[in-house]
């Protein structure tokens, strides 16, 4: 492997080559030109003159090789390394569990290179799940409900100062409540200080009713797990008492509800840690102008770096947009999404079923 300095690539080679055998230089003279030994000299002239014509055509014969022997006499043999993988994918066994095994003479360091040859030294990864891209057709048919927490500070931390000697210790956290509108991307989002049920309950009241203000009215709400969610009184008498069809991803899969998740990190990053704070009380009055700025003059990628459309009222989409099949699985005041995620069904405008 040549490193930045290297005096010798394969173009500096063949010109130490050339000097030998076009200019007539002698050993000793081309390597003090090229600054190298004599004997490195030596080493590729001959290569060279040992080389066919096609090597010298395409210089092959100036590469670098292989350091592997041709020949490894110690080596395990095909058929015993075979049987060595294949012990290792029907038992699972550590190469330290395999060099106990009564069918494997072989100390743990030579099992392990073989299961490295063989490729099962690590077991293979979970293949991930497809990506399922949707968009409803008009807005309010789905809002995406989510909370992220942030510290508190009394004065700017070290990732805008550098100074890890100043903290803000034992000051609290603050939670920010967001909906987002599936098919406008329109946002709403408040900063409280807890996540409990009667905080989410009181904001998703607020929420829908400035939803409401903006034409939207609320068909389905997709949020996590969360005992505020699904464990609160409050909470469900409110959905039930707005016709809301609650929809609760599967557990420990928040790309279900990717574009709240989505929102969240633009969240953190432009507005949350983006400027440099005085405290976290002066970040708390930016956030309501943030969000203006989001709703109203923000560029999206999802929408081709144009400013989304703010569409509101009863209009059918766009026909390139599919829908979710809402189905209903477990209990009957529990909606759980399929195990690969949401179901979906290409569709053009209109009302889906239910």
């Amino acid at each position: 492997m040549q490193h930045a300095n290297a005096p010798l690539t394969p173009n500096g080679r063949y010109r130490l080559v050339m000097l030998v055998i076009e200019e007539g230089f002698t050993l000793q003279a081309a390597a003090a030109a090229c600054n190298v030994a004599k004997s490195t000299v030596h080493t590729w002239v001959w290569r060279w003159r040992g080389a066919s014509e096609a090597a010298r055509q395409s210089c092959a014969c100036l590469e670098d090789r292989s350091s592997r022997p041709k020949v490894s006499p110690t080596q395990v043999p095909a058929e015993e390394a075979a049987g060595i993988c294949e012990l290792r994918q029907r038992t699972g066994w550590s190469p330290r569990r395999l060099a106990q095994a009564d069918e494997v003479a072989r100390p743990h360091s030579t099992i392990h290179e073989v299961l490295r040859r063989g490729g099962c030294s690590r077991r293979p990864r979970p293949e991930r799940p497809a990506v399922v891209r949707y968009e409803w057709n008009c807005p309010g048919q789905l809002l995406h409900m989510d909370v992220k927490k942030f510290g508190k500070f009394e004065e700017p931390g070290h990732k805008m100062t550098g100074d890890r000697t100043k903290r803000s210790r034992r000051v609290g956290w603050q939670y920010v409540h967001s909906i987002v509108d599936d098919c406008s991307r329109l946002a709403y989002s408040e900063i409280h200080d807890d996540e409990k049920a009667a905080t989410v309950t009181a904001f998703t009241t607020r929420a829908l009713d400035w939803f409401l203000g903006h034409g939207i009215v609320c068909e389905r709400l997709m949020t996590d797990n969360h005992l505020s969610y699904t464990h609160s009184r409050s909470f469900k008498a409110l959905i039930r008492r707005r016709a809301i069809h609650h929809i609760r991803i599967q557990p420990y899969t928040p790309r279900t509800n990717g574009k709240v998740e989505r929102f969240q990190q633009t969240l953190g990053r432009e507005w949350a840690y983006a400027p440099e704070y005085a405290s976290s009380h002066a970040r708390r009055q930016a956030l309501p102008h943030w969000i203006d700025h989001y709703n109203q003059r923000r560029t999206h990628a999802s929408a081709w770096n144009r400013l989304r459309p703010r569409r509101g009222g009863r209009r059918g989409g766009d026909s390139h947009r599919v829908r979710q099949d809402d189905r209903r699985t477990g209990s009957a005041d529990r909606d759980v999404l399929p195990a690969g995620g949401l179901a979906l069904s290409a569709a053009g405008g209109g009302r889906p079923e239910t």
